[in-house]
């Protein structure tokens, strides 16, 4: 009796590299600077509002698209701060409420794609963008931003684009270079989205957290983009509520109907007690704002003395809280045939130092190449995420420095 298979469009996928390397970081005791969540508490306020809203028996099924006064909060936030651009947004018809912005993009590209479809994808990108082109039947096509400034090379962004090409992600800020495009880059990208008629599918989930002297302007903003982008953000980064899963997509018509109807089919709706507390954390003053990215660029600058003491390269994130580093000073050629350590065949040493770094440093970062589409890029680059308390990035610099010092120096 033959048994029947897997569905083909799994081949070849793995587990998430960076779910992996937090397990890992657990096993080896090390300093978790893999998976992109903050090691400090959620805000009071927003904790108490979840609690509040647990016990005011908020806990049934809410609305497929979202609990009404969280959607208003949504729409209401997007019309004050990016005004008049946003004023178009009805939240009874253009913002639905998904379990975490890895939901939206998944259900966006069901929602857009047919078989055979492509998606561009800027890269390194997160890990999650090219499985759901494939969960919707269609392929990524990855366009490199190359260091050190990872500045988007406009021919190439074109010379992508094929008969197939449906759509195209824009994650701004982006993770894991930092970069927060210009106006002059998303202008392009603007352009070539009209001319070759692509919808855009923006994740935008780290657009509070922007350094001085950067601005973040969504895609939609721009002229003749807000018919054709899907603006994708969520509650996690900002407010450190990662475990809470919501996310939500700004959206016109059709593509509003459409990702509504694969997200009520999918998961029906997020939690219902945290879409009430996120409410009420998006009419937090504008003063918590301010004072998250003063803290995030105050470990912006801690982070990046860190490594760069410990002998890696990078460039200063714009945005965002992750660095992008080489680590040729570390000679791990040496350290791997040395110390025999395994490298996985077609992955590069960056896999196998990230292992590495994690089991015998103490410090767990994610291997780059997790990161792009094209095969061979990113194997000499890690990434460290930087959203932790002074404590922890103290221990961080601690572990680097005794490691640069035994093994590479």
């Amino acid at each position: 009796m033959t048994l029947r298979r897997p569905a083909g469009r799994l081949d070849g996928l793995i587990e998430s590299q960076i779910r992996e390397m937090t397990r890992l970081a657990i096993a080896h005791d090390a300093v978790n600077c893999a998976q992109g969540f903050p090691d400090f508490g959620t805000p009071e306020p927003v904790r108490r509002a979840a609690v509040e809203a647990i016990m005011a028996d908020h806990n049934q099924y809410a609305i497929t698209w979202g609990v009404p006064a969280l959607r208003e909060a949504i729409a209401a936030s997007y019309r004050a701060r990016f005004a008049p651009h946003f004023d178009w947004v009805d939240p009874e018809r253009h913002v639905t409420v998904t379990c975490g912005v890895t939901e939206a993009v998944t259900v966006a590209l069901m929602a857009l794609l047919e078989p055979g479809d492509e998606v561009i994808v800027l890269e390194p990108a997160h890990e999650n963008y090219a499985p759901a082109a494939r969960f919707a039947g269609g392929r990524a096509v990855g366009v490199p931003l190359l260091a050190p400034d990872f500045a988007l090379d406009v021919d190439r962004l074109a010379a992508a684009v094929g008969p197939r090409t449906k759509a195209l992600i824009l994650n701004a800020p982006h993770n894991p270079t930092g970069r927060v495009f210009t106006r002059a880059e998303l202008d392009a990208v603007a352009a070539l989205c009209i001319a070759r008629d692509l919808v855009a599918i923006t994740d935008e989930i780290y657009d509070r957290i922007v350094y001085e002297p950067h601005v973040h302007v969504p895609l939609a903003t721009l002229p003749g983009m807000r018919e054709r982008t899907i603006t994708l953000s969520g509650c996690s980064k900002t407010f450190a509520v990662m475990g809470w899963r919501l996310g939500y997509a700004v959206a016109p018509e059709p593509w509003s109907h459409a990702l509504r109807t694969v997200h009520d089919f999918t998961t029906i709706c997020a939690p219902t007690p945290l879409q009430h507390a996120a409410a009420a954390a998006l009419a937090l003053p504008e003063s918590f704002f301010a004072d998250q990215r003063a803290a995030y660029a105050v470990r912006r600058s801690a982070m990046l003395d860190i490594v760069r003491a410990s002998g890696f390269t990078c460039t200063a994130p714009e945005g965002a809280y992750y660095l992008l580093c080489r680590f040729d000073a570390w000679r791990f050629d040496r350290i791997r045939d040395r110390d025999g350590v395994h490298v996985a065949s077609g992955s590069g040493d960056s896999d196998a130092f990230a292992r590495w770094l994690t089991e015998h440093v103490g410090v767990a970062v994610v291997a780059a190449s997790s990161l792009y589409v094209t095969p061979g890029l990113g194997r000499d680059e890690v990434r460290f995420a930087f959203a932790k308390k002074a404590e922890t990035l103290e221990s961080v610099r601690q572990r680097l420095s005794t490691g640069f010092a035994k093994f590479a120096v």
